[in-house]
């Protein structure tokens, strides 16, 4: 049975913008309201908002088939077709009628972001479509064209032919504060314009293996299938978020949310309107955290910076000069806070950017110079024979072996991504298994799998894998 339970606020007081404050954006004016004056703060939003937020209808030949995109229990809130709400609660079409073969069709949403029909989404919304239509605030339906799309943030520009539409200003994510409320406008399960409200839980998530490059806000205002690619908003009308994903065991909401940060967003669009393709700084190392084990081992004094495990040939980082070992401690006399915060800084930076590099080296401070290259796609971390097997792998860290179940004592590196109809998807690879072993060789890092794949010298390749608490050997064939 299916209940619907009136959601309502009571508040004796709180602390945050008026609505007068609403009418001036960027103040910092704030006061104790009544219940009244926010309901009236959240109000003024939805109606200055709405008009600007469409619903987008995506239709494709074939399905989206990429396997485990949120392979640590996350729910892409796109995923969800105008059939889902019926099969899941009804129990789908009658089986003893054949079924015909029919167009792929999906939803998710977007908002306006010029008055000249720019709409932000998110990549996967419109990844492989053949069609795609807006559903305006007002009626109207419009066909849209991809200007393009950025897989590694999730985020696609896409256009709607016409002037003087109402659109949503990008704010500035960085000023938010955890416990800011904030609203959430979409069309989940087909219901358009639906708002919802929340708080920001958390700022900065990284590691959930969602997107490539990542710092998500997390909120509580509730996010469902179809929401995604509409925006998380302040008080002041700003989009400060994109949202993007959820966690879930049900497929609905849960209470937790995850939105791309505006200020992730602004760059992503700009490369993408004005040259419909997106360019990354590349420096070429692979980096793992320094915790107090690595710290020890090297005689740190604190567990600070990135340590480069790789050094790839003929890159950025080589040229430099930078070696395997080396710490790096700062960027532009900015500290290195995570791992991911440094490479997603590196990515939104334009090639040819110089950066000066303060390491430390045995002990010995040194301060080098890089100039970034252009990163590539299709540039193989791994080698040639990686790429063959269509999967992304990275070190075991404690963390991650605390996502996995793993004990802190295991060793391997772990699948981080699977491509679609690939030789290790068909294999029965999955995103968060452990490979323990090549070939009978024993990897515990990245650098010692890449050797192992290297030295690989027939076409069968035997991989002693681990999920879970049980151990089995994978056997491919490489072409």
């Amino acid at each position: 049975m299916v209940r619907f339970i009136p959601y309502s606020l009571i508040a004796a007081s709180l602390l945050l913008a008026s609505p007068q404050s609403f009418a001036q954006a960027g103040s910092d004016e704030q006061c104790v309201c009544s219940p009244a004056q926010t309901s009236k703060a959240f109000t003024a939003v939805a109606k200055k908002s709405i008009p600007a937020v469409v619903f987008i209808k995506v239709q494709s030949s074939t399905p989206d088939q990429e396997e485990n995109a949120f392979p640590y229990g996350h729910q892409n809130p796109y995923d969800f077709s105008p059939d889902d709400f019926f099969n899941r609660f009804f129990g789908g079409p009658y089986r003893g009628q054949p079924q015909k073969p029919a167009p792929q069709l999906s939803q998710g949403s977007g908002f306006i972001v010029s008055a000249d029909g720019y709409v932000m989404t998110n990549a996967h919304v419109v990844k492989g479509a053949d069609k795609i239509t807006a559903v305006l605030n007002d009626g109207r339906e419009m066909d849209a064209t991809v200007i393009g799309s950025d897989s590694h943030t999730d985020i696609a520009i896409v256009k709607i032919e016409g002037k003087d539409f109402p659109f949503l200003k990008l704010g500035d994510s960085e000023e938010i504060d955890i416990g800011e409320w904030v609203i959430a406008i979409g069309s989940p399960f087909q219901l358009e314009a639906s708002v919802t409200v929340g708080v920001v839980s958390a700022k900065g998530r990284q590691n959930l293996r969602i997107t490539d490059f990542e710092d998500f806000i997390q909120t509580d205002a509730a996010i469902n299938p179809g929401n995604s690619g509409g925006p998380l908003l302040n008080l002041t009308g700003e989009v400060v978020g994109i949202n993007t994903a959820i966690v879930s065991r049900t497929g609905g909401y849960m209470g937790i949310g995850f939105a791309i940060p505006s200020n992730m967003a602004k760059n992503i669009m700009a490369q993408i309107i004005d040259k419909g393709t997106v360019t990354r700084g590349f420096l070429g190392v692979n980096l793992q955290p320094v915790d107090k084990d690595i710290a020890d081992a090297f005689n740190l004094p604190k567990p600070e910076g990135a340590l480069i495990s790789e050094v790839f040939k003929d890159t950025p980082a080589d040229k430099a000069g930078l070696k395997q070992g080396d710490i790096i401690l700062e960027y532009n006399k900015i500290p290195i806070k995570s791992l991911q915060s440094f490479r997603n800084e590196i990515s939104l930076m334009s090639p040819g950017t110089t950066l000066n590099l303060k390491i430390n080296r045995k002990g010995q401070l040194l301060t080098i110079p890089v100039t970034l290259g252009t990163a590539n796609d299709n540039m193989a971390t791994g080698g040639n024979l990686n790429q063959k097997l269509g999967m992304e792998i990275d070190n075991l860290t404690a963390d991650l072996a605390k996502q996995l179940g793993l004990s802190p004592k295991e060793e391997g590196v772990v699948i981080t991504k699977i491509k679609p109809g690939s030789l290790a998807a068909i294999a029965g690879l999955r995103p968060g298994y452990l490979i323990q072993a090549v070939n009978h060789k024993k990897v515990t890092n990245v650098t010692e799998f890449n050797e192992a794949l290297d030295q690989t010298e027939n076409k069968r390749l035997l991989l002693l894998v681990r999920q879970g608490n049980v151990t089995r050997f994978y056997s491919i064939k490489v072409e």
